[in-house]
């Protein structure tokens, strides 16, 4: 299989922000290799074994340092499960599945047999809210509750705004290299400047063969048979899934939607406080 990294170069020095950025958490935690019929997946476990199991999924070009940065309180009631998701810039397989069928819903499944974990919560951000509702719809008979932050899968916001604002910009940087591109569209995404992604992305869009395939929806049919309870942090000033017309559509579609609460003044990236009230959420 063709590596998704354009260098080995380029994939060393995204390994090592992603070593830099899990060192900065001073976190006691350990690596499990999961081995998948997809490939490698590898997870960071932190928190007491006692603890009950919480499973975080990251966001597209993301990785699970960054999942357990955002909520850094989180293992300390939860047995955390921080997964790097397959054909994402970070250390699990290269193995790139489809949104349009039930591998992710397969995959999922498969770590959470391989961990021996039941009555799990899951919580995810952007598309790895996608990864999640994908795991429901699959099988969801090992998970307990989940939490998604501006998730993919549920409504998509107005492609002629995300072409100006987000990939323009982006493909302007892949073909300048002017730091200036990243920072305009990452200010279009991000609720506040984050120095890390800065750094992260620059090096992602420029050494890491991206995917850009449209994000599906949920059909209505396969949301109406989830029957775990759903709860949903919309951002309002999202422009890749905005938040009323998410919570509009939520509210329609999940008979379990436990609750749902519209961020205000968010983009599709939390800044640390929101972030902070969605982890109160979680513990509680």
């Amino acid at each position: 299989m063709k590596s998704l990294y354009k260098s080995e170069k380029g994939k060393k020095e995204i390994l090592q922000l992603y070593d830099k950025k899990l060192a900065s958490l001073d976190i006691n935690y350990e690596y499990k290799m999961i081995n998948t019929r997809f490939g490698i997946t590898n997870i960071i476990v932190t928190g007491a074994l006692e603890n009950p199991p919480i499973m975080l999924v990251h966001g597209s070009n993301g990785c699970a340092p960054i999942s357990l940065e955002t909520y850094p309180n989180l293992h300390k009631f939860y047995r955390v499960y921080a997964v790097d998701v397959l054909a994402q810039p970070n250390k699990s397989a290269e193995t790139r599945l489809s949104m349009k069928d039930d591998s992710y819903g397969k995959w999922m499944n498969e770590v959470i047999d391989n961990l021996n974990l039941d009555s799990v919560t899951m919580a995810g951000f952007s598309f790895g809210g996608l990864v999640i509702l994908k795991t429901l719809e699959y099988d969801e008979s090992k998970i307990k509750e989940v939490y998604l932050s501006a998730p993919a899968y549920i409504v998509n916001g107005n492609p002629l705004k995300a072409l100006f604002k987000v990939f323009i910009p982006m493909r302007r940087f892949m073909k300048s290299e002017k730091t200036r591109y990243v920072e305009k569209f990452l200010s279009n995404l991000f609720t506040e400047r984050d120095e890390f992604a800065l750094a992260f992305l620059q090096k992602v869009i420029a050494e890491f063969k991206m995917d850009f395939t449209p994000v599906p929806v949920i059909d209505s049919k396969k949301a109406k048979n989830i029957t775990t309870p759903i709860t949903i942090f919309a951002a309002e000033e999202d422009i890749m899934f905005p938040g009323k017309k998410m919570i509009k559509r939520a509210s329609r579609i999940f008979p379990s939607l436990k609750e749902r609460k519209l961020l205000e003044n968010s983009k599709h990236v939390q800044n640390k406080k929101q972030n902070k009230i969605i982890e109160e959420v979680i513990i509680k």
